[in-house]
């Protein structure tokens, strides 16, 4: 018998309400309140800054780069180094409770990675697992095409109680991508290689987001009995007390308590480990504060 998962889809909404969710949801279903629950959104364009960028001098430029690239700015929980996404990608967030803490991460790293990259191999796509030179946000368990360009990039969190395993799929319109990535790297001052910074679209024309959405979808189908769900205005308003640990300031503005240091959120647990797909960020939460490792 295939274990249950509940779908739960919707359009891009706002960019860190976006964000929050998954960390409302991964409360939820760390408490009991929901089951494992499989999250695909189409996002609005979001420069997701990792843990480390912000300890680099070009940081502030970094974030006022990305605004003038039309992306909003964002400090990520999960991962190391900046990602970008837009309308012509895809975020998946799968969350299942767990009785283990620190146990398989590696395992799920490989599995959805090359559950991935199987799923993009049905339709066409020459995609492959694995760290291609000089791409943004390095990581072994990224999934490229054709070993040029970084198409997926997965990362994780693992709370007491559950785990999320969030990847975000770049497939259409390209340059929107590269170019923030561009600006943001240049006022970061990290070295990278700007081609590998596209889309699947590049390589393969013919793909939609709608495609690749059906074919992920198609390998969950296998190996899980998916229903559909929809969410509530309580996830609202769980995630809307989450947003002040994504926001970034502006020029000249004050973080907001919470904004810049992940500290421990409504319902959150007081142990948590972040890590990049391979990218050797892992990040030790304590309640309170946060001991980063770079």
């Amino acid at each position: 018998m295939k274990p249950p998962l509940t779908l739960l889809r919707h359009g891009p909404g706002e960019a860190l309400h976006d964000l929050s969710l998954a960390r409302a949801l991964l409360d939820s279903v760390r408490s009991g309140e929901r089951g494992a629950v499989l999250r695909i959104y189409r996002p609005a364009p979001t420069a997701a800054f990792g843990a480390r960028d912000r300890f680099l001098d070009g940081f502030p430029a970094a974030v006022e780069a990305a605004r003038a690239e039309g992306f909003t700015p964002a400090l990520r929980t999960l991962g190391g180094r900046i990602a970008a996404y837009h309308g012509g990608s895809l975020v998946i967030d799968h969350i299942e409770p767990t009785g283990e803490f620190l146990t398989e991460t590696q395992d799920r790293f490989v599995r959805f990675g090359e559950m991935y990259a199987a799923a993009l191999r049905t339709i066409g796509v020459d995609a492959r697992m694995g760290e291609i030179p000089g791409e943004y946000c390095p990581g072994e368990h990224s999934v490229n095409v054709g070993g040029r360009i970084k198409a997926i990039g997965t990362a994780q969190r693992v709370v007491s109680g559950a785990w999320l395993f969030s990847s975000s799929v770049i497939v259409e319109d390209p340059a929107p991508v590269r170019s923030v990535l561009t600006a943001v790297q240049a006022a970061l001052g990290v070295d990278w290689e700007p081609e590998t910074g596209g889309a699947i679209s590049e390589l393969h024309p013919g793909i939609s987001v709608e495609a690749v959405e059906a074919a992920l979808l198609r390998s969950y189908s296998r190996e899980f009995e998916l229903t559909e769900g929809g969410l509530t205005a309580a996830d609202a308003r769980a995630a809307a007390a989450y947003v002040p640990k994504h926001r970034l300031p502006g020029t000249g503005e004050a973080a907001a308590p919470g904004g810049t240091v992940d500290g421990a959120g409504p319902g959150r647990a007081a142990d948590a480990v972040d890590d990049e797909a391979g990218g050797g960020s892992r990040s030790h939460a304590v309640p309170s504060s946060r001991v980063s490792a770079p």
